[in-house]
C-alpha cells in the first residue's frame, strides 16, 4: 500500500519519539521556514571527494575508469578495459560519514549491460546506506557491510520496483521483527526506459530509515544491524554481529549496467536528532522543493 509522505512520516516520527530517551525534549527552537542548506556530494565537475572501491582492485583504484564526470554526470561506464564483468562490483563512496540525513539521488540507466554481468544486475545499481569505510574493506570483498536502497530499471513490459531494501552484513528491523533476508521490495511503480528518477531516503541514525519516491514513502524499517550473511571476502573484525549501525559512509554502485547520476544531494538533519517536530517540518519543506 502506498501512502502519503505525512502519514507515513507522523508513523515514523512517534518510532522516532519513542527511541528518544535523553530525559528532556531539548526541541531545538528553529525559523519556521528554515531548513538545512543542501549538501552537492557530486559538485558536477570532479570526484575529488569520493573513493573508489572495486572488487579485486585495492581501495582508491578507479579500475578501467569506471566512475567518470563526462557532460556534468557522474557516470558508470564498462568500456575502459573490461571484457568480462567478472563481478567486479564497484562502490563509490563519500568521504565522509553522516548519521542522520535527508538524501536525494537522480539516476537514469542507459544503453547495455557490459558483458558478463549477471541478469538480476541488469538496470541494477543503488545507493549503500551507513556503509562501512572504505578504508575496511578487502580487495576481494564484494559489497560493504550497509543497508542498500537498490534501484532498479524497467524493460518496458513487466513490473519491477525500485528503492527496495538489500542488507549485505546487515539485518534490520520491519513491522517489529528483525528482517533476515538478504531482500525485500518495495511498493513503488515501475520506471521504464532511460527517464530520469529521484529517489530520497530520509536516514534518522538507527531510529528510522524511509525510502520515498514521488512524495511516497515505499519501504520503512528501522534498527538496522550488522548481521547475516551476503557479503564476501570482509575482514571479520569489521562484522560484529548484532551491532546498531548508528551511521556510516554512503555508497554509489556499479554492477555492470551503466547509470548516470545528475544529482546527490544531502541535508545534514544531525542537529535536529533530538526534535523530531522539526524533523517533520524540515522533510515537508524540502519535499516541496521539487527536483
Amino acid at each position: 500500500m502506498k501512502l502519503k509522505m505525512g502519514a507515513m512520516l507522523a508513523a515514523g516520527m512517534a518510532v522516532l519519539l519513542s527511541c528518544n530517551t535523553s530525559g528532556n525534549s531539548s526541541s531545538k527552537t528553529t525559523d519556521q521556514d528554515s531548513i538545512p542548506t543542501a549538501i552537492s556530494l557530486f559538485n558536477g565537475k570532479d570526484m575529488n571527494d569520493w573513493i573508489p572501491k572495486i572488487r579485486y582492485h585495492e581501495t582508491g583504484d578507479n579500475y578501467a575508469n569506471t566512475f567518470r564526470v563526462e557532460d556534468g554526470l557522474l557516470k558508470v561506464r564498462y568500456d575502459g578495459g573490461y571484457d568480462e564483468f567478472n563481478q567486479q562490483y564497484g562502490h563509490l563512496a563519500y568521504n565522509t560519514p553522516y548519521s542522520y540525513y535527508y538524501l536525494r539521488i537522480e539516476y537514469r540507466f542507459v544503453d547495455e549491460q557490459t558483458k558478463g554481468g549477471e541478469g538480476w544486475a541488469w538496470r541494477n545499481s543503488g545507493a549503500m546506506l551507513h556503509g562501512q569505510d572504505p578504508a575496511t574493506m578487502l580487495k576481494d570483498q564484494d559489497f560493504p557491510i550497509s543497508v542498500e536502497g537498490q534501484m532498479l530499471g524497467g524493460d518496458g513490459t513487466t513490473e519491477r520496483t525500485t528503492s527496495n531494501l538489500c542488507t549485505p552484513g546487515t539485518n534490520v528491523v520491519i513491522d517489529e521483527k528483525l528482517f533476515t533476508p538478504h531482500c525485500i521490495n518495495s511498493t513503488s511503480k515501475t520506471y521504464h526506459g532511460d527517464q530520469w528518477v529521484t529517489a530520497d531516503f530520509l536516514v534518522l541514525g538507527d531510529s528510522l530509515i524511509q525510502h520515498i519516491l514521488e512524495d511516497k514513502v515505499v519501504l520503512s524499517y528501522s534498527k538496522p544491524q550488522i548481521g547475516g550473511d551476503n557479503v564476501l571476502a570482509h575482514d571479520a573484525k569489521q562484522k560484529q554481529d548484532g551491532k546498531a549501525l548508528t551511521e556510516g559512509y554512503i555508497y554509489l554502485q556499479s554492477e555492470s549496467h551503466p547509470v548516470d547520476f545528475r544529482k546527490v544531494e544531502l541535508y545534514d538533519l544531525s542537529d535536529y536528532k533530538n526534535s523530531p517536530a522539526d524533523i517533520d517540518r524540515i522533510v515537508k519543506q524540502i519535499q516541496q522543493k521539487k527536483p
